[in-house]
């Protein structure tokens, strides 16, 4: 298990974290929200967060502490970390019930676009020092009847051996860890890399003294981030984890299903394989 008292620090976690957002946010161009829905929505979060003061009785002692709080996660740029690790979840299970194909997670604080492009069977970036077990990661991106995805993008990026994503931690080279796999003709791909580590959040900041003060722990399981897209599919934002893992009941962004745990097989050279079937739904 790793911690992560040293590097990156809650600030410089959520500075990336708040940049790497705005970029995607700019890319993806959202379009206009209605002043009903504004309204609609804004008002059941005030009215849910009445519900509570008046239910357990907030006192003002209590009220000044949260302002402060809130406060100190505008300015540590935490706001990423606060709401991919404890709301995220719930927005991606109501996206979920009316669509199809593999099961989703939350896409997570760690997302970097614009990796490098790599063929359908190939290596991630590693430093020649690599720690961790070899992973050998395939399967076949299919559409929901059964058809192979040619050309499927498989956007994976994960942690290291030590549980630091790059592009957050000083420490590690940018890139490391991470690309764009493009399958085959049938939809197929096989991705060498090395087994993640369970990680915790940055603990040295507002979300991490939420959590201490809570009394709850800070810990995710390990897991390997994907977004699986092709053109005219819809796109699959996910996370698949390792059976036995540590954290893997208790994941602190309850994020965790039982349909995305793999289960690595060893190899007999030392390193292990696990093999997962994508399936994408249509959207035209």
């Amino acid at each position: 298990m790793t911690t992560t008292e040293q590097s990156p620090t809650a600030h410089d976690s959520g500075t990336s974290a708040t940049q790497a957002f705005r970029a995607i946010r700019q890319q993806s161009r959202p379009g206009e929200v209605s002043p009903e829905r504004i309204s609609a929505v804004v008002g059941r979060v005030l009215a849910g967060i009445h519900d509570a003061i008046r239910e357990e009785k907030v006192t003002y002692d209590e009220f000044q502490a949260a302002k402060a709080w809130l406060i100190e996660v505008g300015e540590g740029g935490e706001w990423p970390l606060f709401l991919d690790v404890f709301v995220e979840h719930v927005v991606e299970e109501v996206a979920a019930e009316n669509q199809q194909g593999t099961k989703g997670s939350i896409l997570g604080p760690y997302y970097l676009p614009d990796q490098q492009r790599l063929p359908s069977v190939a290596a991630l970036p590693t430093r020649p020092d690599e720690q961790g077990t070899r992973l050998v990661f395939a399967g076949q991106v299919r559409d929901t009847d059964g058809n192979p995805v040619a050309g499927a993008e498989l956007d994976i990026w994960h942690a290291d051996a030590e549980g630091y994503y790059s592009g957050f931690a000083p420490h590690l080279p940018d890139g490391l860890l991470r690309g764009v796999v493009v399958a085959d003709e049938q939809g197929r791909f096989e991705i060498s890399t090395v087994q993640p580590a369970p990680y915790q959040i940055p603990t040295d900041g507002p979300t991490g003294k939420l959590i201490e003060s809570a009394g709850w722990h800070p810990w995710r399981p390990a897991h390997l981030h994907l977004i699986v897209r092709a053109p005219g599919y819809r796109s699959i934002t996910t996370q698949l984890y390792f059976e036995g893992g540590e954290w893997l009941d208790s994941d602190v962004a309850q994020a965790t299903k039982p349909e995305l745990v793999l289960s690595p097989q060893p190899l007999g050279d030392g390193r292990v394989r696990s093999e997962y079937d994508f399936v994408l739904e249509r959207t035209r």
